[in-house]
């Protein structure tokens, strides 16, 4: 959605890699491989950020393990005095959220017969979760795994999910599995839940 609002699918990556890593310095060929991009459409990007004052030049790097080399490369970090900033870092956020909810309308619609859905972990901000989702009932497995795939590249997130049956899950939780115990301890949101109540 924002490669249409700022031009570049390049650019969008940019922001959102130079704003999840703001105290981070990085050269032209590590956000390249980073970006899964050319490395003269990075160039061109860099060039054109530093030039709105979105990011800025630095000879500072955080690599304690100078490389060959190192001291010659430009570094680049997030100008985080920018007046376009705070705006910027907002609308980031915003994208992230209607991203994140397409996907589990994405999941809920095309995933089957769903009895458990639960977002935990890297959605809440949880680092003590097993997994980000937990998806339980008479599922269609490969549409899921495809959503999965296609949101882990547009966010840049790699996620850890659950599928399972419907009597798996029971059986599990029967026996008081310490995987989902784990999931439910941890902050979570049920989407869909036909199971626990």
């Amino acid at each position: 959605m924002l490669e249409y609002l700022f031009g570049s699918k390049t650019r969008v990556k940019m922001l959102k890699t130079f704003f999840a890593h703001q105290n981070k310095s990085f050269y032209v060929r590590e956000l390249s491989r980073l970006l899964n991009s050319q490395i003269n459409a990075v160039r061109r990007e860099l060039e054109l950020l530093v030039k709105a004052g979105i990011i800025k030049e630095t000879k500072d790097h955080n690599n304690q393990d100078y490389e060959q080399g190192s001291s010659l490369r430009k570094y680049y970090i997030l100008d985080t005095s920018s007046l376009l900033y705070l705006e910027l870092q907002a609308l980031l956020q915003k994208a992230q959220l209607m991203g994140e909810q397409k996907f589990i309308e994405t999941i809920q619609n095309r995933g089957g017969e769903i009895d458990l859905f639960i977002i935990t972990g890297k959605f809440l901000n949880d680092k003590t979760s097993p997994s980000d989702l937990l998806l339980v009932g008479n599922l269609k497995e490969r549409n899921i795994v495809k959503i999965i795939e296609d949101y882990e590249k547009d966010s840049g997130l790699e996620l850890r999910f659950t599928i399972m049956t419907t009597s798996e899950f029971n059986d599990r939780r029967r026996v008081m599995d310490k995987f989902l115990y784990a999931i439910f301890e941890a902050q979570n949101l049920k989407i869909i839940d036909k199971i626990t109540n």
